[in-house]
């Protein structure tokens, strides 16, 4: 995978910014934006909104499934809109909110044995995917490293996220996947 560059990062969030905005007050979401070529790839994406430190909504698409460009438009305003763990951010709220973008690597299985999974993970470099049954749930890599987790807790709250109980990473039928971001955030 290609990186973004700096000013390419910046790119990203100001567009998703710009989509949150457009969003929130109601207007017209398909304006064309002048994207450099990395921005056709097609890259899994999440765009993350806080509100003075707290979670206000994040949506995203693991798998590079679309255009880079198309992915953030998508994720940025269901972030802010239709995110259904929160109320849609409000125009008073704009002010107040951080935009983040993380371009995500594909996501790939975590092969070996089952019970050495924490030894190969690698706090603040991966995010993680736990598949079992019809459940999946992901974390990005940042959130390990926000709340002090060990890789054992990283995996747990995986699961817990996936709607598993905490300890199904240990179960040879619980897939892990792990993935790689590049972070940018607003200043």
């Amino acid at each position: 995978m290609n990186l973004l560059s700096e000013t390419e990062g910046e790119l990203a969030v100001k567009t998703a910014r710009s989509f949150v905005e457009n969003a929130v007050i109601g207007e017209n979401t398909d304006n064309e934006i002048n994207l450099p070529e990395i921005f056709t790839e097609k890259r899994g994406v999440f765009v993350t909104l806080t509100e003075k430190g707290n979670l206000r909504g994040c949506i995203g698409y693991p798998y590079p499934v679309m255009p880079l460009s198309d992915a953030i438009k998508e994720a940025a305003v269901h972030a802010a809109v239709h995110d259904p763990r929160f109320e849609p951010v409000s125009g008073e709220e704009l002010r107040d909110i951080i935009v983040e973008v993380t371009i995500l690597t594909a996501p790939a299985v975590l092969e070996g044995d089952f019970l050495e999974r924490p030894s190969k993970i690698k706090i603040g470099k991966h995010g993680l995917i736990a598949q079992k049954d019809s459940h999946s749930g992901l974390l990005l890599p940042q959130v390990a490293t926000e709340y002090n987790w060990s890789a054992e807790e990283f995996l747990s709250q995986t699961c817990i996220k996936a709607g598993l109980q905490p300890n199904a990473w240990k179960d040879s039928e619980c897939t892990i996947l792990t993935f790689e971001g590049q972070i940018f955030t607003e200043k």
